[in-house]
């Protein structure tokens, strides 16, 4: 059995047993209580996950096993002494929950670039949709048409005993997450660049790889696409992009099928098409104030038109967070080292200062802070990645790690299919002493 394999399984065995135990011994332990309100504002906050890879703190942000980003800046593996993390390390850590060595890392590279291969009848897939289909559309057609190569598909119809199912599972996995670097950079070009499509470099890690497939080969670009995929790489388990692929992997889908999936809802503006919502919004505040350097008093306003006119300000406000996003300022701090002149920085900059005032002022805004979405465009502009609507693809890309991560585990642990009980509006009425006269 190859080396992480076997490391893997000699971490999930014990703790499958544990869980296992858990669910024999103290199902009846209560962990709380769901009111009414909870289940019709969307269930925020109530556990009824079980997530490994990573941790959302309401005051610390983000952490990935127990580590803080600027703790993982310090500590994973980096392709310079003073780079970014390589994304690989940080997979690793999700996956074994450990920091990964030097040559942890070159194995996963290795692994995935022997991996990357991937069938002829994907990309006709991909090209049978109009070019000018969103980037999400074309991606998730791609990934939907590669689980025709499953593994875990071949290995379930053999009969396999359910307590193998995480080995195929963690061979989808590898596949999938060595192939999504070609699949985003084919729908990159093919959508922008006419079809004029990039060979990878076998030399090249697997964040720096995608930038040179896409037609970026500056140093800058390749540090700024390892910092992006890390950030983005899983924020636990209630986003609706991890959600969903734990849903449908709870069903026994293919990775392909619960990835695509997650991509699906990664696909929604309330989620993670809101890096492309924030700069559509930034782009029209500039153009109705006939200004590319608007002053923090022109910004204020146009801030207080927006809510007044119903709307929300894209990049702030987060269900969870009561901080500034260390996303956030991961990404601030990489534009203040590369990028400290640059224009649209100075307007993200100006916003930073002018909006969490604002919306602090408003009663019922809990976090008036800014989250990822609001600076990474901004990173991408820079380097002439101006294509907007394929940001979400590269937050795809990134997001594959945390929640393909977690469904090896899910399939270790024997996780069972979820299926939540509902009740109609009826129900819910009758809970209550509430009077009304319309009939359910």
């Amino acid at each position: 059995m190859e080396p992480i394999k076997q490391k893997f399984i000699d971490k999930a065995l014990p703790k499958a047993e544990v869980i296992k135990k858990l669910k024999r011994e103290y199902s009846d332990v209560k962990i709380g209580e769901v009111t009414i309100g909870h289940v019709l504002t969307g269930m925020k906050g109530i556990v009824s996950l079980l997530t490994c890879t990573s941790k959302l703190d309401p005051q610390e942000g983000i952490r990935f096993r127990g580590y803080s980003i600027p703790e993982l800046q310090k500590l994973l593996p980096r392709a310079s002494e003073d780079g970014e993390p390589l994304p690989e390390g940080l997979f690793y850590l999700m996956l074994m929950d450990e920091l990964p060595a030097p040559e942890d890392v070159k194995y996963i590279q290795n692994e995935w670039q022997k991996r990357a291969h991937i069938p002829k009848h994907v990309f006709d897939v991909i090209d049978a949709l109009p070019k000018d289909a969103h980037p999400m559309t074309q991606y998730v057609t791609g990934i939907v048409a590669m689980s025709k190569s499953s593994k875990f598909k071949t290995a379930y119809e053999s009969g396999i005993n359910k307590k193998e199912y995480w080995d195929s599972t963690y061979e989808g996995v590898m596949d999938l997450l060595a192939r999504l670097p070609r699949i985003a950079a084919y729908i990159y070009r093919r959508t922008y660049h006419d079809g004029d499509h990039i060979e990878p470099d076998p030399t090249l890690d697997w964040a720096g790889n995608l930038a040179h497939m896409m037609g970026y080969d500056s140093d800058e670009v390749r540090r700024l696409f390892r910092l992006y995929m890390v950030i983005h790489a899983d924020h636990e388990g209630g986003n609706v992009s991890a959600h969903t692929t734990h849903l449908v992997g709870s069903a026994l889908s293919t990775p392909y099928q619960a990835y695509a999936a997650g991509m699906l809802g990664l696909a929604g503006p309330l989620h993670g098409l809101a890096n492309q919502e924030v700069i559509k919004w930034i782009y029209e505040m500039m153009d109705k104030l006939g200004t590319k350097d608007p002053s923090k008093e022109m910004i204020a306003e146009y801030v207080k038109d927006t809510i007044n006119s119903g709307r929300v300000v894209p990049g702030y406000g987060h269900a969870v967070l009561r901080k500034t996003d260390p996303r956030y300022s991961a990404q601030r701090e990489f534009a203040m080292r590369y990028m400290p002149d640059d224009p649209l920085f100075k307007v993200i900059s100006r916003i930073y200062e002018v909006v969490p005032p604002i919306l602090g002022s408003i009663g019922k805004i809990k976090n008036p802070w800014p989250n990822v979405d609001a600076h990474s465009g901004a990173l991408l502009i820079h380097y002439g990645i101006k294509e907007h609507e394929f940001y979400t693809v590269l937050f795809g890309v990134s997001r594959a790690m945390g929640v393909l991560a977690q469904l090896v585990w899910d399939r270790a642990f024997g996780l069972p299919i979820e299926r939540p009980k509902s009740q109609n509006t009826k129900w819910f009425l009758d809970q209550t002493d509430m009077e009304t006269s319309i009939k359910f």
